[in-house]
C-alpha cells in the first residue's frame, strides 16, 4: 500500500492544468521560473509554488547554473502517464 499512496499522491500533485502544462515544457528542456511563468501566463510566485509542490513529491528537479536556477523532470518515464491521457484525449 505504501507505494499505491505514494503513487496517488503523486497524481493528485499532477492534477492542476498549470502543473500538466510545466511538465509538459519540462520534458522538452529546462526551464527557470521566469521562463515558465512566462509561458504559462502566471505570476512566477504562483509558479514558484507549483514547481515546489511537483518537487516535494519527486516529479521535479533543479540544477543551479550561476545565478540561475533550471528546473527539469526529475524521472522521465514517471511521467509517462502525461503522454498516456493526452493520446487517449486526441483519440476522442
Amino acid at each position: 500500500m505504501p507505494v499505491l499512496e505514494r503513487m496517488a499522491a503523486a497524481l493528485r500533485v499532477l492534477a492542476h492544468p498549470h502543473r500538466l502544462k510545466i511538465v509538459e515544457l519540462l520534458m522538452d528542456k529546462d526551464l527557470t521560473v521566469g521562463q515558465l511563468a512566462s509561458a504559462i501566463h502566471i505570476p512566477p510566485n504562483a509558479c514558484s509554488q507549483h514547481l515546489s509542490r511537483m518537487q516535494a513529491h519527486g516529479l521535479l528537479t533543479h540544477v543551479r547554473d550561476g545565478k540561475e536556477v533550471f528546473y527539469k523532470v526529475a524521472n522521465a518515464s514517471a511521467l509517462n502517464v502525461i503522454n498516456c491521457i493526452r493520446k487517449h484525449e486526441l483519440e476522442k
